[in-house]
């Protein structure tokens, strides 16, 4: 064997390799007791790296995720055991970990004689592995979507068709009362009569009755009949006691409801409902008075409160969007001729300055606006300034380094000629480069302001204003109609704004 090959891989020159430090026996049994070192020994510092690397992380992960599993066991094989039962899964993981840890003593036995090109087939099996485990601490458990997906269909069509809620009519609550008296008296006690034909008319036979016992005999039957309703809108049963009282009845657990048909008429049976009353109150007989209240929709449809809202909130997050936007625009410009390379290393001073910017635009841009905009609510409070402020940071800095990389990219003929002419850094900003950049800047400036629009019906979830509040306020809710209403208004104006985006990007760039 020569104590150097050569190796050809696809696309790159012949590189030499050394030979190996150790046997490919020795090589393999050195892996099976660190995983990698064997490759390291045979020359391959790098692959054998990466493969102790991985394999440790995964002894790592895997033991977090059965302790989590297992959390109140004690004793490692207690531990996954109990893990392996609870979570079938994890014995597949410890599956691929062990396959893996053969492979890698193998893959180290044939680095070591040297092979004419290195397999790739192990480090797609670590891929696997890793997807294995991200499936396992995902949670992900696709028989359960499945068979459970068909729960979210109401809810799902509320909010893909929610312009129902978009519409609402003005609202008059109508209450229609019948008296009845207990105990029955020696002469029957007077009906209900229907004097005015333009309001509802409730009924009630018998007349009198006994109420209900606790724990005991139920009350005496009563048949409930209405006319003139609204046809189609439900009605609330409400009592009023002899001493003022007033309670909705229950019957069989449920509050007792009324439907009038087509005609605006209904028949009912309700037991009269059980009511302690003080001492002596029921030794006579005394009224009690049985309501109908219905809340029926009158006039002519307006739109609904949601709609106001959710057209109010998108207007304030389109203007969010935009002056988060312009003020990036402003503060962005002038730092990021500060940023560019190019334009900053000419001497040591402005090197440093070129270096302290853009650390401080890395850091700022490293934090996501969700939490400038939390930071943001601390000192101005709930609204939209918030949320102006906190995308005006995060455009200041994403903007600045954008500007400052389309800066470092432009020709440097043009600066030199008016360097030659005697101008200063100034003169060979407005007269070489800026004209260079007009085009990038107007394009990107444009992709900022799409993300921003984007972003401001997200910072309302944290009270940085904008539609977002009401969206989250809605979802909290459960009101999916609602909700729908605020996504559409969202995907309406996102899609809007790219038409004109494009139309701007087509004129300018």
């Amino acid at each position: 064997m020569n104590l150097e090959q050569k190796v050809n891989r696809p696309g790159k020159k012949s590189e030499e390799m050394k030979p190996s430090l150790v046997p490919p026996f020795i090589a393999a049994i050195v892996s099976a007791v660190i995983p990698g070192l064997g490759q390291m020994l045979a020359g391959f510092f790098s692959r054998g790296l990466i493969l102790l690397a991985s394999f440790a992380t995964m002894l790592g992960l895997f033991y977090w995720r059965i302790g989590l599993v297992a959390k109140y066991d004690e004793g490692f094989w207690n531990i996954l055991n109990k893990a392996i039962k609870l979570q079938p899964f994890i014995g597949l993981v410890l599956g691929g970990i062990a396959l893996l840890y053969l492979w890698i003593i193998v893959d180290a036995f044939q680095m070591a004689q040297r092979p004419a090109k290195q397999r790739t087939g192990l480090f797609f099996f670590l891929i696997v592995v890793f997807f294995a485990f991200g499936w396992q601490i995902g949670q992900i458990d696709l028989v359960s979507f499945f068979t459970k997906a068909g729960d979210a269909g109401p809810a799902l069509m509320r909010v893909l068709w929610p312009w129902q809620r978009a519409i609402s009519y003005p609202e008059e609550l109508s209450v229609s009362s019948a008296k009845i008296l207990s105990p029955c008296g020696e002469t029957p006690y007077p009906e209900n009569v229907w004097e005015d034909k333009d309001r509802p008319f409730l009924k009630v036979n018998p007349t009198c009755g006994v109420p209900s016992e606790q724990d005991g005999e139920p009350g005496t039957t009563l048949t409930l009949t209405g006319e003139g309703f609204a046809p189609g809108e439900e009605g609330e049963v409400w009592w009023r006691d002899p001493i003022g009282n007033e309670f909705r009845q229950r019957q069989a657990g449920d509050y007792v409801k009324v439907m009038p048909d087509a005609d605006g008429k209904f028949s009912v049976e309700i037991i009269f409902p059980y009511r302690l009353l003080p001492r002596g109150a029921g030794e006579k007989a005394q009224e009690w008075t049985i309501e109908v209240r219905q809340l029926a929709a009158v006039g002519d449809p307006e739109p609904s409160v949601e709609l106001k809202l959710a057209i109010e909130k998108i207007i304030e997050t389109i203007f969010i969007g935009m002056m988060a936007t312009l003020f990036g625009i402003v503060l962005a410009l002038p730092i990021s001729f500060l940023a560019a390379r190019n334009l900053m290393s000419g001497s040591r001073f402005s090197l440093a300055v070129y270096y302290i910017t853009r650390t401080i635009l890395n850091i700022i841009r490293s934090i996501e606006p969700l939490i400038w905009a939390i930071i943001a609510v601390i000192v101005v409070g709930l609204g939209p300034f918030a949320g102006i402020l906190a995308l005006t940071l995060h455009s200041l800095a994403s903007l600045a380094k954008l500007y400052s990389e389309a800066i470092e990219s432009i020709d440097h003929g043009p600066i030199e000629a008016i360097q030659a002419t005697g101008a200063n850094w100034l003169q060979t900003i407005m007269y070489a480069v800026v004209p260079q950049v007009i085009p990038p800047f107007v394009s990107f400036t444009i992709y900022r302001w799409d993300i921003n629009i984007r972003m401001s019906t997200i910072i309302g979830f944290v009270g940085g204003g904008g539609i977002g509040f009401l969206l989250a306020q809605w979802i909290r809710l459960l009101d999916y109609s609602a909700a729908g209403i605020a996504v559409w208004f969202i995907a309406i104006t996102v899609a809007i704004l790219d038409y004109v985006s494009a139309e701007i990007r087509n004129r300018f760039v």
